[in-house]
């Protein structure tokens, strides 16, 4: 197929945190939709896909797509497009290191795991998996919400056209990575359509629960005694709990470095967390207090008063909102959100 490139201008050097803190078999079949027929369209219109490192210009609709990071896979199999391989989960993982979403999507596209149609699962142990990338021979590489560095851009470049990180260290929006998907693929009314329709279900959170409407938030991770992580406005669980319709604590922008996602806080600072619900994830399986107990401290946190403190309950959980896809927000809205609804209503009533 005839895609063009452009080498990109810009550079990121950063470290990320593993997932709990970021967010974070071969096939040689096509990329199908639901219809089980190849994804190419007619009209299709070239478009060019812009990234932090350079811009990709697509002028057919690729066959054979290789992702990069979970939430990429999900965004195209929301779109009725599976991809050709993509990488293994390894946090929140199932029995298929993969998502129970993942897993239902591509059970409804005719591609379970397992079966003989079923994408490539790369195994990132060591990184990106650049050797499966090059034996499945992609026509684009898909990777607009990653950690991606200039140096991975430019040896993937090698291999196929990349459509790299639109925001650096996963701060890609899940409706931006949907949007550069929708281009990528001919399919922008659908994905607008998405779009719309599940910013619409989060919206709705906040305007059928008054509670959450009218609740400030602090979004942390409580794993480790040691010390706290408050994630900052780019990060995504801020962004998912601000589209519920809460608003988030003055404490947050003021403590946050700028362009930072995440700030520490040691365990005797976080009396100061003046926020009506804190969403933290923790050790698996924890409650809130199991964590009190690892750490006493964690008891001066004011929502831990009031019980407003909302624990995802698993790493899939966490998994859901802290690399948020449209297929992952729909799970999340179904086994997350009613603890972030309760977590309001208890902080409302410690109001009264």
């Amino acid at each position: 197929m005839n895609i063009s490139r452009r080498a990109g201008i810009f550079a990121a050097s950063t470290a990320i945190l593993a997932l709990s803190l970021t967010a974070c078999g071969s096939s040689s079949e096509p990329n199908t939709d639901a219809s089980g027929e190849p994804s190419a369209s007619a009209d299709f219109s070239p478009v060019t896909i812009k990234n932090i490192y350079g811009e990709t210009e697509i002028t057919e609709v690729p066959e054979t797509i290789a992702t990069i990071s979970w939430v990429n896979a999900d965004t195209l199999l929301a779109l009725d497009t599976v991809p050709a391989g993509m990488d293994i989960d390894t946090y929140g993982q199932n029995a298929n290191n993969s998502t129970d979403w993942k897993d239902a999507a591509l059970e409804e596209l005719g591609t379970p795991i397992g079966s003989e149609n079923a994408p490539t699962q790369f195994d990132i142990a060591d990184g990106i998996d650049f050797t499966g990338i090059a034996e499945l021979k992609p026509d684009v590489i898909f990777a607009p919400y990653s950690g991606m560095t200039q140096e991975d851009y430019e040896k993937l470049e090698k291999i196929a056209p990349v459509i790299g990180p639109i925001e650096a260290n996963y701060t890609t929006s899940w409706q931006d990575a949907t949007e550069a998907a929708g281009q990528m693929l001919g399919k922008q009314d659908q994905a607008t359509s998405l779009i719309s329709e599940i910013e619409g279900k989060l919206a709705a959170v906040g305007e059928n629960n008054p509670a959450v409407k009218e609740s400030t938030f602090i979004a942390a991770d409580l794993s480790s005694p040691e010390t706290s992580y408050v994630y900052s406005t780019g990060d995504t669980r801020p962004r998912f709990l601000t589209a519920l319709g809460m608003t988030q604590a003055d404490y947050v922008d003021a403590n946050a470095a700028k362009d930072a996602f995440y700030f520490t806080v040691s365990p005797e600072k976080v009396n100061e967390w003046d926020a009506d619900v804190v969403f933290a994830s923790a050790l698996a399986g924890q409650s809130i207090d199991d964590v009190v107990k690892a750490q006493p401290l964690f008891g001066q946190i004011p929502a831990v008063k009031t019980d407003s403190v909302a624990l995802p309950g698993t790493d899939q959980a966490t998994l859901s909102i802290s690399a948020a896809s449209p297929l992952s927000i729909e799970w999340a809205l179904e086994n997350v959100v009613p603890k972030i609804v309760t977590a309001a209503e208890n902080a409302s009533a410690a109001k009264k």
